[in-house]
């Protein structure tokens, strides 16, 4: 096992740089935990998360389905949803995360803004209420599967009446899109 972990150790150091030997920063895992604690045969072994070049992100472990309803999906069904005139890929992230890069034909609402922009989502404002019967299918994204900012989104789309089975989560995010090698655009609002 020891010689596996050194293995994948040493390949990620080739694929994203060497690791800063001095002091790691620790990142959080769950919630505030930055430590995990696995009960194995030989005893506890702690699991903890460091800054690297690979680990972009600082966020936290985000869950495969933020909310009761939500799909999760994968590039091959962002892929699709690219060209299905019924859907709509939206970039959560902030305004200078998306510059750097983004996926293509993606569209931006960050995640702050949302809840109020529902009307671009294909709901229509009923009084003080959203109807969201008609809404559009949105695939959802942010930095990766660290980052909150979809999930957030998502819960207050969601707390406003989006229906949550419209709701697709890629939680690879920008991390994976770019991992993967897909093609990203550049300075896209």
């Amino acid at each position: 096992m020891k010689k596996i972990t050194a293995t994948l150790a040493c390949l990620a150091t080739l694929a994203c740089g060497t690791v800063n030997a001095a002091e790691p920063e620790n990142l959080r895992i769950i919630g505030e935990d930055t430590k995990f604690v696995v009960q194995t045969p030989q005893g506890p072994q702690e699991i903890t998360r460091v800054m690297t070049p690979c680990a972009k992100n600082k966020g936290w472990l985000q869950p495969l389905i933020p909310q009761k309803g939500v799909t999760p999906v994968t590039e091959i069904e962002i892929l699709h949803a690219l060209n299905d005139k019924d859907a709509l890929v939206i970039d959560m992230r902030v305004i200078d995360d998306r510059i750097k890069g983004t996926i293509p034909n993606s569209i931006s609402i960050p995640y702050t803004e949302v809840a109020m922009r529902l009307g671009e989502l294909g709901c229509t404002k009923a009084a003080s209420k959203w109807d969201c019967r008609k809404a559009k299918k949105v695939y959802a994204f942010c930095n990766g599967p660290v980052c909150p900012q979809s999930p957030i989104a998502i819960e207050a789309m969601v707390r406003d009446g989006f229906p949550a089975k419209k709701i697709y989560y890629y939680r690879g995010g920008m991390l994976d899109w770019e991992a993967l090698g897909l093609t990203t655009v550049r300075g896209d609002f």
